[in-house]
């Protein structure tokens, strides 16, 4: 073998190796993170679940930081983006609640890690993940929606009592956070059965319900 050949064997993997090597460790990555937490997981327990060197996590990633930095900007953000974009094509309440709601449950069927990751690295205090994707987060796609509702209230269509900045929360706790305590939730005899089938018809009826419902008389400034 020529020594230029054996170099590139031992040190840079070929290109398209490279790619899924790339992809596989970001995978490992998240999977590991949502299982167990960014802070608890090491470089070594991400190569070895994608059955790589440690060595092929620096050379890729240089360090931690830069691993992160790619989970937020190559994973996590597309996959908000792409749920939340479509948000912007409509100023029919009803019908964007619906998508929204759907489209969060398709994210997370492709995408299995995604609710246990949002859990411990975006909504609990020392995500190592929060701050690298709020940083970059699609807030326009929220701000329109908040700004549908508000426009739906000031039409009487709505309940005055519902407050538009809070619809991010009722969305994000209808679907992603009951689908990250799942198991949770099997343990409990009542609650065994329950199927993301079931979770995305319930969110799906609730949020709708509840900004299609009229105003009552006893709702904020009558």
């Amino acid at each position: 073998m020529p020594a230029r050949a054996r170099s590139r064997a031992i040190g840079r993997p070929r290109q398209d190796a490279g790619v899924a090597a790339r992809e596989l460790l970001l995978d490992s990555a998240m999977g590991l993170f949502a299982e167990q937490g960014a802070a608890a997981t090491t470089l070594a327990q991400i190569a070895a679940r994608a059955g790589v060197t440690p060595a092929m996590v620096h050379y890729y990633f240089n360090d931690r930081d830069r691993l992160l930095d790619a989970v937020a900007g190559e994973r996590l953000l597309p996959t908000l983006t792409s749920v939340w974009a479509p948000v912007a094509e409509t100023t029919d309440l009803l019908p964007m609640l619906r998508g929204l709601v759907r489209r969060i449950l398709k994210a997370t069927e492709l995408m299995p890690w995604l609710p246990g990751l949002w859990l411990r690295e975006i909504l609990s205090d020392g995500g190592q993940l929060r701050s690298r994707v709020l940083k970059g987060m699609p807030f326009e796609y929220v701000r329109h929606l908040i700004a549908t509702v508000a426009a739906a209230q000031q039409r009487g269509a709505i309940s005055r009592d519902l407050d538009p900045r809070l619809v991010l929360m009722s969305v994000l706790g209808t679907t992603l956070l009951p689908l990250a305590t799942m198991r949770m939730w099997h343990e409990i005899p009542v609650m065994q059965g329950v199927s993301r089938e079931d979770l995305a018809r319930h969110a799906e009826a609730l949020l709708v319900s509840a900004f299609s419902a009229p105003p009552n008389r006893h709702s904020r400034g009558k």
